[in-house]
């Protein structure tokens, strides 16, 4: 059988703490996990370098209702110290299934993990680990998104794959408008223009002004992470 030849040889693969929860309320679905691992393990397997930047909304979120109820900063912080905890989870599932891994941080906490450093984060790519980013960018003000955008600059990603519960972009949310227009494939002036929901506009601008593609899919169907490496036409990809 041909081996087949990976779309990308380095990615940055993005993922809201949400999506961890499967369909709970709140905190982790292990199965959710394990597929996850599972799939970052055969995209692993094409010849592919993955990063992943993790958040922290299963736990808490600085924007959301009651991150509202406190000083921003604060509540900010909080929500980077959520993702740390996915982060660890995440690594324990992939360690689990034989992918060694490292979680980078953007705050210190040497007893937990490493401190991001950039040539570090790269060197720990090549030597076939797969790295989990956590702690955002290591400030408030700044979602994970922004976070995703400038890791993958960074470590010299050629895109970044955002994984959402939908199939892709959408004119308006397709679960609360049936009449949504999918989107197979946008520019970033297009996104801007439209205020399209795909990331926070800090994140959609970094890409644009480094021509970072950004592949847009259903975090939810099995699957879906190896077939966009291999290639396949899935989701919304929006480039340069």
């Amino acid at each position: 059988m041909q081996e087949v030849e990976p779309r990308y040889k380095r990615v940055l693969l993005k993922l809201s703490g949400e999506v961890l929860m499967g369909d709970k309320q709140f905190g982790v679905d292990a199965n959710v996990v394990d597929r996850l691992a599972k799939e970052v393990k055969e995209g692993h397997g094409l010849g592919v370098e993955i990063g992943i930047m993790i958040g922290g909304g299963n736990f808490f979120r600085g924007v959301s209702e009651e991150g509202k109820q406190f000083e921003r900063s604060t509540a900010d912080t909080a929500g980077m110290l959520a993702t740390v905890m996915n982060g660890l989870i995440l690594q324990d599932a992939l360690e689990k299934i034989g992918l060694q891994t490292r979680v980078l941080s953007a705050i210190q906490m040497p007893q937990v993990c490493e401190m991001f450093i950039r040539r570090r984060a790269m060197r720990h790519l090549e030597k076939g680990r797969v790295v989990i980013f956590v702690a955002g960018t290591g400030h408030p003000y700044f979602s994970t998104d922004t976070g995703a955008a400038l890791r993958a600059l960074e470590i010299g990603a050629q895109a970044i794959l955002k994984g959402t519960k939908v199939d892709g972009v959408f004119s308006d949310d397709p679960q609360k408008n049936r009449e949504a227009m999918f989107y197979r494939s946008l520019t970033f002036q297009e996104v801007l223009e439209k205020n399209l929901r795909v990331m926070d506009q800090t994140a959609v601008a970094l890409c644009r002004e480094n021509k970072l593609a950004i592949h847009v899919f259903n975090i939810r169907v099995p699957g879906n992470i190896p077939a966009i490496l291999r290639g396949d036409d899935i989701g919304t990809t929006i480039k340069a």
